[in-house]
């Protein structure tokens, strides 16, 4: 009978590292390591967070071009759409239907964010609007604005969400595909732009672009960009602007946030009644997601948009 001894204190680290390391491509939860209430920084699991970030500086190297700066803008529009519109307005909160093409469609598109999978993504924000503001609130800003802004999800308690809530979400096989491989999709964006940026460079040399100005431009910048804005409303639209409805929590309305993230920062209206499709209920509230949505009803993709009941609209002031 083979006999198991305790872990060494140096086999300890390298178990650590290994394991970290496939969390990187593999998040699958390991046995033994489930959910957890550690809320330090796991710095070994965010290092490739980290890197993004630091590859932001490569453009001093690649330079820019207009043709760069108009991938960044398009890939933020596109991937912001499909972070507000369907991680968050149809997997978080089922506010219409889809058919299940077009919903893995979205999620791809979500997924190349790198805001995580659909069923991460979704898990926490479900559990946020049950516990808004309370100590259960994975991203209060009670906690303080960088807990609320980045140091949740860098987390070990914010790795490995609580997937019961998502159980409508996880009978789709594809999207717990992208889920357990969030890196996936990131990576295959990164490497298409790449190659985009090589056959520019020798197909149309008058852009002035490159392999690796695309990379730093379209993937890097765009994406540290767009996450920084979308945690906005965790930390942001929960601080600062106005409360048209006596919700109970700390949600506000916000007029440039709104501007920035599609419509998502007509917070408070948002947790007055979340199951909406629009968050700007009034018409001069600028809701660029819902007007997307409405498109996408028009060409048939989608359908059902769950309206705001008029008597709730309502309720508030002004």
């Amino acid at each position: 009978m083979p006999s198991f001894s305790t872990p060494t204190p140096t086999s300890r680290p390298i178990a650590r590292i290994w394991t970290v390391l496939r969390q990187w491509f593999d998040t699958a939860p390991i046995e033994g390591a489930g959910i957890t209430a550690d809320h330090g920084i796991d710095w070994l699991r965010v290092l490739p967070f980290v890197a993004l970030h630091v590859a932001c500086l490569a453009v001093i190297w690649v330079g820019v071009s207009w043709t760069a700066v108009l991938v960044a803008l398009e890939l933020y529009v596109l991937r912001m759409f499909a972070i507000t519109g369907f991680y968050h307005r149809y997997f978080a909160h089922r506010a219409f239907r889809t058919s299940r093409a077009a919903q893995l469609v979205f999620a791809i598109l979500g997924a190349s964010a790198v805001q995580r999978g659909p069923l991460w993504w979704a898990a926490h924000h479900r559990h946020h609007h049950k516990h808004a503001d309370t100590e259960r609130d994975p991203h209060s800003p009670r906690r303080g604005f960088w807990w609320s802004h980045m140091g949740w999800f860098l987390s070990r308690s914010g790795f490995q969400p609580d997937l019961s809530a998502v159980q409508d979400l996880r009978r789709y096989p594809e999207l717990r595909w992208l889920d357990r491989f969030d890196i996936a999709v990131p990576i295959a964006l990164a490497a298409g732009l790449f190659a985009l940026g090589l056959w520019l460079q020798h197909a149309a040399p008058q852009l002035h672009t490159s392999g690796a100005q695309l990379v730093v431009w379209g993937f890097c910048i765009s994406t540290v960009v767009l996450i920084h804005v979308t945690v906005t409303i965790n930390s942001l639209a929960h601080k600062f602007g106005t409360r048209r409805y006596d919700t109970r929590d700390d949600s506000r309305n916000n007029f440039w946030l709104a501007l920035l993230t599609f419509g998502e920062g007509w917070h408070n209206n948002h947790h007055h009644f979340p199951g909406a499709a629009r968050q700007g209920f009034r018409w001069w509230e600028i809701d660029l997601t819902y007007y997307g949505l409405r498109l996408l009803a028009a060409c048939g993709l989608i359908w059902d948009l769950r309206p705001v009941p008029a008597g709730l609209r309502r309720l508030g002031r002004g």
